[in-house]
């Protein structure tokens, strides 16, 4: 059998020269660009010896599976070339719509059709395969391919069959007439933010055409629930409105009088308005459900509060009402023009074409108003509020009374850690105090004795939220976490909003707490509304991704959003001690550890020496990392200014001119002096620094009103891409400033969308606000671009820099837990780097600090989260991969998905992911044909395993990575050694039984010539 084996081998190495050679050829003529029925294909081919023609069409799945259906094949006789004209017969489920006859399918990713050239005699493997050629078909949607034509009539099981809901559903969905606005709870903070929506018209003509019939005669009904925590402090404060595409309040607008009326106006055809006041007040501190009716020129506004009778205001107009729902946009709450109420915001129903049935007797109560139970919460902590302010009063009255208490006590006294105080003689009924509840009480009582009348429930909570972030920063376990979260929520409860956050936080991640989403969204909307801006980021993120359950919405996403965004903009104008840059620092990148350094440090020695040298670089850097506080420096505005004032007076150097000029006109951390800020900016324009320059345009706008001069400015910097100039040019458009020029709101988009490109905060909040809502006959409105350009603004907040700051700090002293906990707060709030630093804390797990079962599935979770950040870390990637391959749990291994995160780190420039894919070929899994396409390697999808092993490894190897070259040419040599043994494994074999089967008789003809040379000797 050997020979025979040996003789198989040669021929398949000459098979192999013939393609290599080219002698067989097939071409796909005119390969459709859709799967058309009845498709007439034209192929070409010729070979060199008797072969079969193989027409095969390759479909890849959305679950990760690839079919290859056989379509034709034919023979092919050797000789000149030969065009073949054969009608395409595709599967029926990929051309036609699935009817019950034509079967249903999985949705198809992709189609390619392969003609080949055949050996016959061998099995049907790429090894037969002697010329090949590929086209792509583009599948087209279900809803998109047409109906086929059967020549048969359905038998009566078909018919049944069709009118199953499995093909009912597979139908276009029907258009609703009621429109949910807003389908849950938005917390308002009474500023100009708010919910922004639009609606387009009806894809049916027959709603179409009911629409706009009745845009002057509106017959139609609003409804949303309210829940206002405080009256409306300026004359008029938005509830829903409409605006037009010229900036009109238009039908409907509904706002909120101070006095608690409501204010209902509506606009005729002639662009007159009118309006009118409901009889009745809304209340305070309860839901209710305002429902506005719409009948023609009769409008009808009412009012349901809980366990209350519905209250009802009509008005009839005196002139037609225009309506034209999508004509500009709605909004709930604040916005552009207008401050929204202050309170919580839930559902908002618009029935757009019908007036749904009242039922007087009752008020449906909305399931998410429901679950929330914010009037239980607020409820309960006014009855703690109420107690702590009758037990204040009383420890007031004891210490004038003197009754044995020292005065000297701090949140740290000694008593704070024991469950008793020292016995009294006496006890008052008032002091009698749940147990929950002592530590609160006890720590009341210390402030009296200390400060006396100025302790109020505000500093009360201050300082029991002080006292639980002291002894969580001493833990070293999350187990303390579980005892202190209820000093957290009393703290919160009595008015400290980062209490609210931090208790949201720790139910939202579930650290040390079990995982409670519907409760840490019901903290984070406390705290949001009371406009807390880690809050914000958190409610942001949460509606941007759709966490807990909640709905991805992008308006109410960038609602929460902007709001942050925009004091982001204030807040780097009024830098605070509580402030700090914000810096991405990976844990797992050495590098950036490293640049972390102190007052103390060498690296901070070694560039004060530097400055003292005359180096401006070095003193531009000190300046910097004291007033931003940069690099694990604590702010210090007046040492920074010292800095900037020595490089621009000493050694002249026209950044720190630039920089001293601009802390001289603002009043940085020195008195305000104008004229001399003015003199460092020229001075530093002089020598050519482009922001000075935008400097000097601002100082000519805003003290001289010299637009012109400014204008000129500015123009200048731009041309030199300077990000502030696009910013101050597009404000000048959009007031109308531009000498010779009207407002122009578009020419300022265009300024904005530059200015944000160049990474300037301030462009990018407003070239949001105008994606928000767009600029009609100019600019599409774009909701998901704005809540990414308004999230990244919002991102830069010091306060977020802040927690950053105290969480890497922490890692660098060793206190994983405190660094943990840190980061887990700004993880929740979205910051992606925070997100990789939790996960990466968790695997590494120093010190077992975190339970193994609690680690694995942090670690699930948050590189999930990374890797869905718009700049995905590949190591994340990787990780993220590895825990899909291994399972987790009721998780088992995904290798599709695991391969796909492989793809995205490979493609990402990170040799680990080719590496990774190597591995899994080598794990005899075959990676799908989506993944080779994304690779650039779908030509080696019915290639042999060691080669696509091997362009995989060699991809590896030949990385920009030093450290990969190695490790990725060990593996390519191990690939190289098995393909070698498999090759040639016949042959050792032959050689083997020809060695055992020749050994012993070369032994004896030894043997024998030895015998005959002793014999003559």
């Amino acid at each position: 059998m050997a020979p025979d084996a040996d003789f198989k081998n040669i021929w398949l190495v000459c098979l192999w020269m013939q393609v290599v050679w080219s002698l067989d050829e097939v071409v796909l003529l005119n390969p459709p660009e859709e799967p058309l029925p009845d498709y007439l294909l034209q192929i070409l081919y010729s070979c060199d010896e008797p072969a079969a023609v193989q027409l095969d069409c390759i479909v890849s799945f959305e679950i990760g599976t690839v079919s290859t259906f056989l379509l034709r094949n034919w023979s092919c006789v050797p000789g000149e070339r030969v065009i073949k004209t054969t009608r395409l017969n595709l599967p029926d489920w990929l051309v036609y719509q699935a009817d019950g006859v034509v079967p249903d399918s999985q949705w198809v990713l992709s189609c390619i059709l392969r003609a080949s050239v055949r050996s016959r005699g061998l099995s049907d493997s790429e090894r037969s395969i002697r010329a090949q050629d590929v086209a792509s078909v583009q599948p087209k949607p279900f809803f998109s391919r047409p109906c086929k034509r059967h020549k048969l009539c359905f038998a009566w099981c078909k018919q049944m069959l069709q009118l199953t809901p499995k093909f009912l559903q597979r139908q276009c969905p029907f258009e609703q007439e009621t429109v949910q606005i807003l389908t849950t709870i938005f917390a308002s903070t009474g500023e100009n933010f708010g919910v922004t929506k639009t609606l387009e018209p009806f894809r049916n003509e027959f709603l179409e055409y009911v629409r706009l019939k009745n845009n002057l005669f509106p017959w139609c009904m609003i409804s949303f629930w309210i829940f206002l925590t405080s009256h409306c402090k300026q004359n008029l404060c938005g509830l829903f409105y409409h605006i037009d595409s010229q900036n009109n309040y238009v039908t409907p607008t509904v706002l909120l009088k101070q006095t608690g009326h409501l204010h209902i106006q509506m606009n005729g055809e002639s662009e007159e308005s009118s309006a009118f006041l409901s009889l009745f007040t809304v209340p305070l501190n309860q839901w209710c459900q305002i429902s506005l009716m719409l009948e023609g020129r009769k409008v009808k506004v009412s009012m349901a509060c809980l366990n209350r009778t519905i209250q009802v205001s009509e008005h009839v107009f005196g002139h037609a009402i225009l309506f034209d729902d999508t004509e500009g946009y709605f909004v709930v709450g604040g916005g552009k023009f207008i401050q929204g109420a202050e309170g919580y915001f839930g559902p908002v129903v618009y029935n757009r074409n019908k007036i749904s049935a009242q039922k007087q007797s009752e008020t449906v109560i909305p399931d998410v108003i429901k679950s929330l139970n914010l009037t239980g919460w607020l409820q309960s902590c006014q009855e703690f509020r109420e107690e702590m302010v009758t037990k204040i009063k009383g420890f007031l009255l004891k210490k004038k009374q003197r009754i044995g208490l020292e005065t000297g006590f701090d949140i740290s006294h000694p008593w704070m850690g024991k469950k008793e105080l020292p016995p009294n003689s006496q006890c008052e009924p008032w002091e009698k105090t749940a147990p929950h509840r002592k530590k609160a009480v006890d720590l009341a009582m210390l402030l009296v004795f200390k400060y006396g009348e100025k302790v109020s429930l505000e500093a009360v909570s201050k300082a029991l939220y002080s006292l639980s972030v002291q002894r969580l920063s001493r833990a070293s376990s999350i187990a303390v976490v579980s005892r202190m979260l209820p000093l957290l929520l009393q703290a919160g409860c009595l008015g400290d909003n980062g209490a609210l956050h931090m208790s949201s936080v720790l139910y939202s991640a579930g650290l040390g707490v079990q995982k409670q989403p519907v409760k840490a969204w019901l903290l984070a909307l406390l705290a949001a509304q009371k406009d807390d801006r880690l809050a914000l980021l958190h409610l942001g993120y949460m509606h941007h991704q759709g966490r807990h359950g909640l709905p991805k919405d992008p308006d109410l996403a960038y609602a929460y959003y902007s709001n942050i965004a925009k004091q982001t903009t204030l807040d780097r104008h009024n830098h605070t001690l509580q402030q700090s840059f914000v810096e991405a620092v990976y844990l797992n990148n050495e590098e950036a550890l490293n640049l972390q350094t102190r007052e103390d440090h060498h690296i901070f020695q070694w560039l004060k020496h530097q400055a003292q040298r005359g180096a401006a670089d070095a003193e531009q850097t000190i300046a910097r990392m004291l007033f931003w506080g940069q690099q694990g420096l604590s702010p210090n505005i007046q040492e920074a200014v010292k800095h900037y004032r020595r490089g621009a007076v000493q050694l002249e150097d026209p950044v720190s001119m630039y920089d001293y000029g601009i802390v001289l006109l603002q009043g940085h951390g020195v008195d305000k002096d104008i004229q001399k800020g003015l003199t460092f900016l020229k001075k530093s324009m002089d020598q050519g620094f482009v922001p000075a320059i935008t400097a000097l345009a601002w100082y000519y706008e805003q003290y001289e009103h010299d637009y012109r001069k400014a204008v000129q400015l500015w123009e200048k910097a731009d041309l030199l891409g300077c990000p502030d100039a696009a910013l101050n040019l597009g404000v000048i458009h959009s007031l109308g400033l531009f000498p010779g020029k009207p407002a122009s709101q578009y020419m300022a988009y265009t300024y904005y969308l530059k200015s944000a490109n160049r990474g300037q905060i301030r462009g990018a909040v407003h070239l949001a606000e105008v994606w928000a809502t767009g600029i009609p006959g100019n600019v599409t409105r774009r909701p998901s671009d704005a809540v990414l350009w308004v999230k990244w603004a919002a991102e830069q907040n010091g306060y977020l820099g802040r927690i950053l700051r105290k969480a890497l700090d922490s890692y660098l002293l060793s206190d994983m837990f405190s660094s943990l906990l840190y980061y887990v707060i700004a993880a929740e709030s979205g910051y992606a780097p925070a997100q990789f630093n939790v996960a990466y804390l968790c695997e590494q797990n120093a010190g077992r600090f975190l339970d193994p079962a609690f680690a694995k599935h942090c670690m699930w979770t948050y590189y999930n989260f990374t890797i869905q950040s718009e700049n995905s870390d590949t190591y994340a990637l990787i990780r993220m991969g590895d825990l899909l391959y291994e399972g987790h749990g009721s998780r088992g291994r995904d290798l599709f998905f695991a391969a796909q995160m492989y793809t995205q780190a490979a493609l990402k420039g990170n040799p680990q992911g080719w590496y990774s894919l190597g591995l899994l070929a080598e794990d005899v899994y075959r990676l799908p044909l989506s993944i080779l396409s994304k690779l650039g390697l779908s030509k080696l999808y019915m290639a042999d395993n060691s080669l696509l092993q091997t362009a995989l490894f060699q991809r590896c190897r030949d990385s920009d990575i030093a450290d990969s070259y190695l490790p990725c040419s060990l593996a390519l040599f191990k690939v190289f050694l098995q393909s070698f043994q498999k090759e040639y494994s016949d042959s050792f074999k032959f050689l083997a039984a020809v060695a055992v089967v020749a050994g012993p008789t070369v032994l004896v003809i030894i043997g024998a010539l030895r015998r005959r040379v002793l014999s003559l000797n």
